[in-house]
This record gives structure tokens, sequence and C-alpha cells, in this order.
């Protein structure tokens, strides 16, 4: 049974990827642009541009979230994106009550967590990561593939 699982962890990590990557896309793309409900708070419409936090929180939640979801340049975005939900968590959310139960900082403490394991396990499967390792180098030896490894 482990063994079947664990054939399968690149797979199921790259659509873990590409969850996550396109719930933090969207949740950038409402608060920039106004689309799908908004941004919170706003009843429907757009963070100002410039507002801080929030508007360059939206920021870093699109680009990062686009290139999670594309598993581009994964493993650094997704240490942004961890680290923005870090900073909104404490700055934000702890500041109402210390349990994110209590805070409203559950999504926060969650896609901080989802990109911090991202950072540590790569793209998995299906991302754009994995075609540019596979490309030959200048000198035409192939660059190594870097492969996610099991537990």
């Amino acid at each position: 049974m482990s063994a079947r699982l664990n054939s399968a962890q690149p797979y199921v990590l790259g659509l873990f990827r590409i969850v996550v990557g396109l719930l933090f896309a969207v949740h950038g793309a409402a608060s920039l642009f106004g689309v799908l409900g908004g941004a919170a708070g706003t009843q429907g419409g757009a963070i100002p541009t410039g507002t801080w936090p929030g508007w360059y929180a939206a920021v870093i939640q699109l680009v990062a979230g686009g290139l999670v979801l594309l598993g581009l340049g994964t493993r650094g975005a997704a240490l942004i994106a961890s680290g923005s939900m870090a900073y909104a968590y404490f700055d934000v959310h702890q500041q109402a009550a210390l349990w994110p139960i209590q805070n409203g900082g559950e999504p926060s403490v969650m896609f901080c967590w989802a990109f911090f394991l991202l950072v540590f396990t790569g793209s998995g499967a299906f991302g754009l990561d994995r075609l540019v390792a596979r490309r030959p180098a200048a000198d035409g030896r192939a660059a190594t593939e870097h492969t996610p490894m099991a537990a």
C-alpha cells in the first residue's frame, strides 16, 4: 500500500500545488480587480491602489499564486507567499485574539503552512519547473532533474 501511495506522491503534490495556487491567485484577483465578490470589507469592490498592506498583499497573492499554480519558480514564490500570510496573521489577525478560530485568521494560517510545505517539496508533477529543469544546458549536457523525495 505504501509503495502505491509513494508512487502517486508527485502527482498528488502537483494537484495540491495547482489548487492552492489557484485559490491564492483568485483571492488576489478579487482584491485587486473587484471580481468574484471583490475584496472583503469593500462591498464587492477592489482595494484602493497602493493601500498598505492590503493592496501589496493582493499583488503578492496574484503573482505568487499564479507562479505556484503554473509550477514556475515554485519554491521562491511559495516562500514569499508563506511569509506574506505569516505577516497577515501576526500583524492583522492576532491583534483581535490569540487563536485563529477566534480572530478569523484560519485562511492565513492554512495558506502559510501550505506554501511553507511547497517550499520544501517543490512543484511535484505537472509543473513548468520540471520542463525548465529538463532543458539542455548551454554546453549541451542535460540539466539534472529534481524529483520529490518520498518519506
